[in-house]
C-alpha cells in the first residue's frame, strides 16, 4: 500500500511530434493523479505512505480531487462575474449532500482512472470511499431534495448559489439499546472536512435583539434605528457542488456563526475565565446543532437565531456580489431570484425589506416591489402543525425591527383585502400574517405567500390540496402565483454512486446518455422480453441484497437470507408515514404463523430504517415496537426460516446508497393527504423496487407513469379518508368486526412482544382504538390483501422482473433535472451560461496579476 514517492513536475509524452504536458493539479491520467496523490499526502498532510492512516490516505486522495473541482469552480465563478447573468439562491436550512468522494469522482468523469491510479499504488478505492465521514446537515427529504436540486442546476449550466448553515453538529447517530432509539452527538468535523474552503475575510456581521428608535431626518422623513443587543459574525464555508460531465461548478456556501471578539483580555485578566469567552459561546451556538429541540422556550429562540443567521449572511452575500458586479440596487430582482425551501428561511422577506428601507433608504413602495419580485416559496407539508409559527414575544425579542415590518406588512396587505373584499372579516382574519386566536403568532407560511411572486407544491396531489386546504384563502386571492413542481432525485448519486453494477448492465444496452437524460430509460422497455437480459438482471439484484445482508449481520447481528423477499421501509419516523401498520403486517404473518407453522408463504425479509425526532415520543416508541416484534420473531423457530425483521440503524444517505439498489419492495404507504411528495419512493423505484403503497404524495405520478398494473396500490384515497373523518370515524369498529386484526391488537396488548408487560405500548393501542388519526385500522384490511398479491407475484420471479424493467424504463419523469428545467422555465426564468475552460498551458501557470488591480479595493473579493 504505497503511493509513488512525492514530487512535482509536468509529464511529457512523445507520440510522434505531439507532446502532452498535464498540471499536478488539474491533470487525469493515472501516472498524473499517482503523482499529484504522493504531493498531497507528503506536502499537505506531512505523511509518507509508510505513516499513512487510512484517514491520511482518504484526504490525500480528496484533496487531489478538490484541485480538479477547484479548476472548474474558479472558471464558473469568472464566467457568472463577468457575464450578465440572472442567478438563483438556493435557501434551505438543510442541504443533506451525503459523502462527497465517489459523487465528485462520477461528476468529473474521472471514477475509473482514480481507480486505477489507486489500484497501482496498492490501494482500493472502495474502501476508501467507505472511510468518509457523513456530514449530517439535514433531517431527511427536504435536505436530499436540496442537494438533488444543487446538482441538477450545476448539470444543467444554471447559476446558482446554494445557501445554509454549516452546522458544527448535523443530526444525530443513532444508536439503538435495548430496542430504544438513543441519540449520539454527531461529530461529523472531528477528522476534518477536505472539501470545504472558509472565506473569513467576506464574514457578514448580523445583530440580534435589542431595541428600535424611530427619527426624521433633516428632511422630515421618517427612519427606523435598530440597535442590536448582540451582533455576530457570519463566516462562509465553500463547498464546490460540480454538474455531471459539465465545466460548471456551483457554490454551496454554509455560515458558521463566530463572536467577533471571541476573547475578552481584560475579563480574563481580572479572573472572569467565562466571562471572558462568553461572547465566543453565544454566538457559535447559533450554528452548534441542527435544529435544536424546540419544546422550551430558550430552543424556539434558538431555532429562530439560526434562521435568521443564515438569511441575513446570505442576502447581504448576495447584495455584495450584485453590487460588485455593477448591478445597481433597484435591479436586485432582475438578476436575483430567492428560493424558500419551506418556511425556514421566510424572515428572509422582512430582512430584505429592512435592508431596502433602513440602509438604503428606500422608500416602502419601491422595496416592496423589489422585495414581492425575488423570492419563490416551495411549501413541503399538508400538516398544519408542520406551518411555522412564532409567539409575537420570542419574534420581538429576537427580532424587534423585523416584526415592526412584519406588521407594515400585514397591515398594508390587510388594507387591500379590505379593499378588494369588502365586508369580509373572516377573510381578513384568516389571511392576516398575525394569528390572534389563543395568544398572538407571526404565520411564517402566510409570510412567504404574500412576499413571494411564486408558490408551489412539490406533487399534483400536494399542490391541489395546497389550493382546496392548506392555502386555500391564498389560493383565492394568488391563483396566478400558484404552480405545481413535482420533486425528483439525482440518478447521478442514486444509480451512477449508489448501484455501479446496474448503471453499467442499462449503459450496456442503451448507452449513457440516460444518467443526465433520464427520459432515455424508456428504451429498457425493448428488453423484457430478452432471457439473457432479465438474467443479468436477476444477478444484479441479488447481488446488492448479498450486500445488504452482510451490512444488517454486521449492523444488527440479525442474519438475512438474500432468497427472500427484501420488504424495505426506510424513511424519517412519524405516525403519518405509518411505520406501525408495517409492522401490525408483520404480526398477522406471525400470528398465522404461529398457528399452522406448516403454512406456505413467501419469505420475508422486513427491513426498517429511519430517525425519530428526539422529543417525539409516539415515534420513539415505534422504533421500540419494531426491534420488539423482531427481537420474538428472529428468534421463534417456527418463522425464524419464513421472516425476518431488522431494524437497520443510523439512517443517511451513506445507508440508503446500500439500501435502495437491495429493495425488492418499497413501503410508500403513508395515510392518502398527509405526504407531500416524497424522493424514498422514487430512489426505491429507478433501483428496481417495486411499489406497494396509497394514492399519496407523488406515488400517484409514479403509479400513473409505471402503469397501475406495475404498482401495488391499497387503501382509502385523500376524499375518503376526508369524509370519514367528517362523518366520525370510529376506529373501534374496525377491531371488533376484523378478527386478525383483533388478534393482532390483542398480541401487543398482551405483552407478547414486550416479555409479559402489558403497558409498555399501552399508548400505541389506546391512540390506535380510540383515535386512530392516521386510519390504520381502517386501512389494515386492504393492506393485507395488497401484501398477498405482492407474495404471489415474487413466487414467479420473471414475472417480479419484468415488472422491476418496466419501473426502471418509465422513471424518467422523477428526474431532479426535470424539475430543475420546470423551475427554470416557469418559475425563475433563467438561461444555462457554459462555461469554457483553456487547456493546460505551462506559460500560462505562472502568477501573473491583472494591471492595475488595487488589493485594497473591494473588487478583489467579488468572486466566490
Amino acid at each position: 500500500m504505497a503511493l509513488s514517492s512525492a514530487g512535482k513536475g509536468p509529464e511529457h509524452k512523445d507520440k510522434a511530434t505531439t507532446m502532452q504536458v498535464e498540471d499536478d493539479r488539474t491533470g487525469t491520467s493515472v501516472e498524473t493523479l499517482r503523482r499529484a496523490m504522493a504531493d498531497h499526502l507528503f506536502y499537505s498532510l506531512g505523511r509518507t505512505a509508510e505513516m499513512a492512516s487510512k484517514q491520511d490516505l482518504y484526504m490525500a486522495i480528496a484533496l487531489t480531487v478538490r484541485d480538479r473541482l477547484l479548476h472548474r469552480w474558479l472558471n464558473t465563478a469568472e464566467t457568472y462575474f463577468h457575464q450578465d447573468v440572472r442567478v438563483v439562491c438556493y435557501l434551505s436550512a438543510e442541504f443533506l449532500m451525503g459523502p462527497q468522494l465517489a459523487n465528485n469522482l462520477v461528476s468529473l468523469g474521472l471514477y475509473n482512472q482514480f481507480e486505477d491510479a489507486l489500484k497501482q499504488s496498492g490501494l482500493d478505492l472502495k474502501e476508501v470511499i467507505e472511510q468518509e465521514e457523513e456530514p449530517g446537515l439535514g433531517n431527511g427529504g427536504l435536505g436530499r431534495l436540496a442537494a438533488c436540486y444543487l446538482d441538477s442546476l450545476a448539470t444543467l449550466d444554471i447559476p446558482a448559489v446554494g445557501y445554509g448553515i454549516r452546522y458544527e453538529f448535523g443530526i444525530f447517530d443513532q444508536e439503538i439499546h435495548d430496542g430504544w432509539q438513543v441519540e449520539i452527538t454527531d461529530k461529523w468535523l472531528r477528522l476534518g472536512n477536505p472539501w470545504e474552503i472558509d472565506r473569513p475575510e467576506i464574514a457578514v456581521a448580523v445583530g440580534f435583539g435589542g431595541s428600535t428608535q424611530s427619527t426624521s431626518d433633516e428632511r422630515g422623513k421618517y427612519q427606523v434605528v435598530w440597535t442590536p443587543e448582540h451582533v455576530i459574525n457570519g463566516v462562509p464555508c465553500d463547498t464546490v457542488v460540480p454538474g455531471y460531465k459539465t465545466n460548471t461548478a456551483n457554490t454551496l456556501r454554509l455560515w458558521k456563526a463566530e463572536a467577533r471578539e471571541s476573547f475578552n483580555f481584560q475579563k480574563f485578566n481580572a479572573g472572569d475565565y467565562y466571562g471572558a469567552v462568553i461572547d465566543k459561546v453565544y454566538s457559535e451556538n447559533v450554528s452548534k446543532v441542527l435544529y435544536p429541540n424546540d419544546d422550551f422556550e430558550r430552543g424556539k429562540q434558538l431555532r429562530l437565531a439560526q434562521q435568521y443567521f443564515f438569511v441575513a449572511c446570505s442576502l447581504k452575500d448576495m447584495l455584495r456580489l450584485h453590487l460588485a458586479a455593477d448591478g445597481k440596487i433597484q435591479n436586485f430582482h432582475e438578476k436575483v431570484t430567492f428560493q424558500l425551501n419551506d418556511t425556514h428561511p421566510s424572515v428572509a422577506i422582512a430582512e430584505l425589506m429592512r435592508i431596502l428601507i433602513d440602509e438604503y433608504e428606500m422608500e416602502w413602495e419601491r422595496a416592496w416591489f423589489i422585495t414581492s419580485r425575488t423570492f419563490a416559496y416551495t411549501n413541503h407539508t399538508l400538516l398544519p402543525e408542520a406551518l411555522e409559527r412564532w409567539s409575537v414575544e420570542l419574534f420581538g425579542g429576537t427580532l424587534p425591527r423585523h416584526l415592526e415590518i412584519i406588521y407594515e406588512i400585514n397591515r398594508r396587505f390587510l388594507d387591500e383585502i379590505r379593499l378588494k373584499y369588502p365586508g369580509d372579516e373572516d377573510l381578513v382574519r384568516r389571511l392576516s400574517l398575525i394569528d390572534d386566536a389563543g395568544g398572538k403568532y407571526v404565520r411564517m407560511a402566510h409570510l412567504a405567500c404574500v412576499g413571494s411572486y411564486a408558490i408551489n407544491g412539490v406533487a399534483a396531489l400536494h399542490t391541489e390540496l395546497l389550493k382546496k386546504d392548506v392555502l386555500r384563502d391564498f389560493y383565492y386571492i394568488y391563483p396566478e402565483k400558484f404552480s405545481n413542481k413535482t420533486n425528483g432525485i439525482t440518478p447521478r448519486r442514486f444509480m451512477a454512486v449508489s448501484n455501479h453494477e446496474l448503471t453499467e448492465l442499462i449503459t450496456s444496452k442503451i448507452g449513457d446518455k440516460w444518467l443526465s437524460s433520464l427520459d432515455q430509460l424508456k428504451q429498457l422497455e425493448k428488453f423484457v422480453d430478452d432471457k439473457n437480459f432479465v438474467s443479468e438482471w436477476q444477478a444484479v439484484k441479488r447481488l446488492q441484497k448479498e450486500r445488504m445482508a452482510e451490512y444488517v449481520l454486521e449492523k444488527t447481528g440479525v442474519s438475512v437470507d438474500p432468497a427472500f423477499l427484501f420488504d424495505v421501509q426506510a424513511k424519517r419516523l412519524h405516525e403519518y408515514k405509518r411505520q406501525h401498520l408495517n409492522v401490525l403486517h408483520i404480526i398477522h404473518l406471525y400470528n398465522k404463523l404461529k398457528k399452522n407453522p406448516h403454512l406456505s408463504i413467501t419469505p420475508r425479509t422486513f427491513l426498517f430504517a429511519g430517525k425519530a425526532a428526539p422529543a417525539y415520543i409516539t415515534a420513539k416508541l415505534i422504533i421500540k415496537l419494531i426491534n420488539s416484534v423482531a427481537a420474538v420473531v428472529n428468534n421463534d423457530h417456527d418463522v425464524a426460516s419464513k421472516i425476518k425483521v431488522a431494524f437497520v440503524p443510523d439512517f443517511n444517505v451513506k445507508l440508503g446508497q446500500i439500501l435502495y439498489p437491495a429493495a425488492d419492495l418499497s413501503e410508500q404507504i403513508s395515510t392518502a393527504g398527509k405526504e407531500a411528495s416524497g424522493t424514498g419512493n422514487m430512489k426505491f423505484a429507478l433501483n428496481g423496487a417495486l411499489t406497494i403503497g396509497t394514492l399519496d404524495g407523488a406515488n400517484i405520478e409514479m403509479r400513473e407513469e409505471v402503469g397501475a398494473e406495475n404498482f401495488f396500490l391499497f387503501g382509502l384515497t385523500a376524499d375518503q379518508v376526508a369524509t370519514m373523518k367528517s362523518e366520525g370515524y370510529r376506529p373501534y369498529d374496525y377491531y371488533e368486526s376484523n378478527q386478525d386484526l383483533r388478534e393482532v391488537i390483542d398480541l401487543i396488548a398482551d405483552g407478547t412482544f414486550s416479555w409479559g408487560d402489558k403497558l409498555i405500548f399501552r399508548p400505541l393501542i389506546d391512540s390506535l382504538l380510540n383515535y386512530d388519526p392516521y386510519m390504520l385500522l381502517a386501512d389494515f384490511e386492504s393492506y393485507v390483501k395488497c401484501q398477498e398479491e405482492v407474495s404471489q407475484l415474487f413466487s414467479r420471479p420473471d414475472d417480479w422482473a419484468r415488472m422491476s424493467i418496466l419501473n426502471v424504463a418509465r422513471m424518467g419523469k422523477f428526474s431532479s433535472d426535470r424539475s430543475i428545467r420546470e423551475y427554470c422555465s416557469d418559475i425563475w426564468h433563467v438561461d444555462p451560461v457554459r462555461v469554457q475552460i483553456e487547456k493546460y498551458q505551462q506559460s500560462n501557470a505562472m502568477l501573473k496579476m491583472p494591471k492595475g488591480k488595487d488589493l485594497r479595493s473591494a473588487a478583489a473579493q467579488t468572486c466566490f
